[in-house]
């Protein structure tokens, strides 16, 4: 069964999921050749080891607290904020509290 991804025109809802974080899923929200929108959902505690995505990425915090380690720093990342990073960056996360994470990668020229 193929992913749903968001069609042109179509309005998602990426607010704060509040007490149903725990129960949603990671999901990729559209995906195209050149961008791709993933809400990233982190309960407390978890961490993504160190990686590197294949384009340019912003990570914004829609809900929670993260820390975002890349370019030889640590971030706090809460509701509001955003962090851009260059493409193939290696960075890594953990979340601090159940957290909700959108996440944009911009592919280059393929």
């Amino acid at each position: 069964m193929a992913i749903q991804h968001a069609k042109p025109g179509e309005v998602l809802e990426v607010g704060p999921l509040g007490d149903a974080i725990a129960a949603t899923k990671t999901r990729a929200l559209l995906k195209t050749e050149s961008v791709e929108v993933l809400r990233l959902n982190l309960p407390a505690g978890k961490t993504i080891a160190e990686h590197k995505a294949p384009g340019e990425i912003t990570v914004q915090c829609i809900e929670g607290r993260v820390t975002f380690t890349a370019m030889g720093q640590s971030h706090e990342l809460t509701a509001g904020k955003l962090l851009y990073l260059s493409a193939a960056e290696p960075h890594a996360v953990q979340a601090q509290e159940d957290s909700s994470l959108l996440v944009t990668i911009i592919f280059g020229k393929q």
